[in-house]
């Protein structure tokens, strides 16, 4: 992420399920928008989507959780395509935790508690049948989500973790940071 030149900063899964050329919906959604994040959404009523149906049902299945745990009025947290500005990253990247199963969804939770409200859903295509590599739906990654997802919910409703405010220093507007005392 230090490596990024621009405002915005685009994560894409590897998996090649997702077609890359949808990046630029996604940006476009950022200007029209002025979004803090743009998330692809498989759930999205544009997006193109081959998958099958018990990828459905566990799909709807973790929405409901989210919105339920989290409040998260994101319909699809999980698909592999974001479009964040950078100075959202800045300030969320310090705090994160999660290293495998539920990353994105940490990043959406700490985002929305720091006020980056403006997060919104892009339709994307996605054809799971042309991604033989991906892992998304195994038993092992499906109990990982869930364990990964209470996990946050306890470090953001329990334990509080995520409330401390990001340092100051990432926050700060660009005027504020170019002025010396």
């Amino acid at each position: 992420m230090h490596k990024a030149r621009g405002d915005y900063v685009v994560f894409i899964d590897a998996g090649l399920e997702i077609d890359p050329n949808g990046i630029s919906m996604l940006l476009e959604h950022m200007e029209w928008y002025d979004a803090d994040i743009i998330v692809g959404s498989k759930r999205h009523p544009a997006s193109q989507v081959h998958y099958n149906w018990s990828r459905k049902i566990l799909s709807y299945g973790y929405y409901y959780i989210v919105k339920l745990l989290f409040g998260l009025n994101i319909k699809d947290t999980q698909a592999g395509i974001k479009i964040y500005r950078k100075q959202v990253l800045r300030a969320v990247l310090p705090r994160l935790v999660e290293k495998r199963f539920a990353g994105d969804l940490e990043i959406l939770v700490v985002a929305k508690k720091y006020g980056f409200t403006r997060i919104y859903e892009a339709p994307i295509k996605l054809d799971y049948h042309l991604a033989k590599i991906t892992s998304a739906a195994t038993i092992k990654s499906i109990v990982g989500i869930f364990l990964d997802t209470l996990a946050i919910f306890y470090r953001s409703k329990i334990t509080k973790f995520y409330d401390n405010s990001p340092p100051k220093r990432l926050i700060l507007s660009k005027s504020l940071q170019t002025k010396s005392y």
